[in-house]
């Protein structure tokens, strides 16, 4: 009777470590890179007994050149696997700009887009105006993936966000922002300033309490922050310190172009107890103590002087930005001028009549 044998299939040995599968087949890519791809090999003066050396080095070289090859890539990858969520703050650089949106780069396979209503909450925003091309700014994700393979952002929604640690430091540092008022209230104005709505009072808007607003919608202002309250989400201006300021510069520069003993008609603008406020120009203002109003003892500057009255003031003194005045010293300045003028008139004075000479010597009997 014949004997049967089945044939024996070759066994095939698991690879009881991970590094041996990646090692078994790395070594299977080694072999058939190696007949194509040069491979640099350390080649000893030998014998056979080398070639096992040989091909070891071949596959460890081989395993290094892959492991360099996905290090390159290693940015891309993890870039390709980021998942970006509703809320994430993106980096954004803008690529292009229509009436409707503004398409921006995110470092990401898919492209952003921002609705123009999304991109300010300054009513005086333009799209084409105030957006160019390369422009780098923030903006949160409010979804990530519109239907078309966009995501959706904001650029308001970020700049309220990370605002207000801005506005807080502007505050401190007591920065001076210039910007256009947008709006107007019976009570004050609109300014929006780093995308936040800013309340400038109609008591800050100028030197005086402003009456009516309405002149101010679109005009050019300089503020500074007075409030930030980021959790009632409030910001109060002001124009008042910045004015209050320049007009103290001003007066100093005037005052640098006046000089003691200088006589001026003024406008009597305050009265105090102890003296009253004169207006000489401009906005320069000097003290008329009470004891320089009139030669007489008086009680009160009232018993003399009125609001809006005009009087004549002299300056007596200049010192630290404040002026003196004096109503006695421009009254005995405008008598010694027309007695210098009467006595100047005297001696000057020549008969004209060409007889008189003639005349002078005769007696004439009555």
């Amino acid at each position: 009777m014949e004997e049967f044998r089945f044939k024996e299939e070759p066994v095939i040995k698991r690879a009881e470590k991970p590094e041996e599968a990646v090692d078994a087949v790395v070594e299977g890519a080694a072999v058939e890179a190696a007949e194509e791809t040069p491979v640099e090999t350390v080649v000893d003066a030998a014998s056979a007994d080398d070639a096992p050396a040989e091909a070891s080095v071949k596959r460890v070289r081989v395993r290094e050149a892959v492991t360099e090859s996905m290090d390159d890539y290693t940015d891309e990858i993890e870039a390709s696997l980021k998942r970006i969520y509703a809320g994430d703050v993106m980096e954004c650089t803008v690529v292009a700009v229509d009436e409707t949106a503004v398409s921006v780069d995110l470092d990401y396979y898919a492209p952003g887009k921002i609705p123009v209503e999304d991109m300010s909450a300054d009513p005086l925003f333009s799209v084409f105006t105030d957006v160019q091309i390369g422009d780098q700014f923030k903006a949160i994700v409010t979804s990530a993936d519109d239907g078309a393979g966009n995501i959706v952002l904001s650029k308001k929604e970020a700049d309220a966000e990370l605002s207000w640690e801005k506005l807080e430091q502007m505050m401190e540092d007591n920065a001076v922002i210039e910007g256009t008022i947008s709006g107007v209230t019976n009570s004050g104005a609109i300014l929006y300033v780093e995308g936040i709505r800013g309340f400038i009072p109609a008591s800050k808007l100028d030197l005086k309490y402003v009456e009516d607003t309405n002149p101010y919608l679109n005009k050019k202002i300089r503020v500074n922050i007075t409030e930030v309250d980021r959790n009632r989400k409030k910001l109060i201006l002001s124009a008042k310190e910045i004015l209050v300021e320049q007009a103290a510069e001003k007066r100093l520069e005037d005052i640098g172009k006046l000089s003691v003993g200088s006589v001026f008609e003024g406008t009597v603008e305050k009265i105090m107890d102890y003296g009253a406020f004169v207006n000489i120009g401009g906005d320069l203002s000097g003290l008329l103590h009470v004891s320089q109003i009139s030669e007489n003892r008086i009680t009160h500057p009232k018993a003399v002087l009125k609001l809006g009255q005009k009087v004549k003031v002299k300056i007596i003194r200049i010192e630290n930005g404040k002026i003196s005045l004096s109503m006695k010293a421009a009254k005995e300045a405008e008598e010694e001028a027309l007695n210098e003028e009467a006595t100047e008139y005297k001696s000057e004075y020549v008969p004209n009549n060409p007889f008189a000479a003639l005349l002078k010597d005769i007696k004439l009997d009555n």
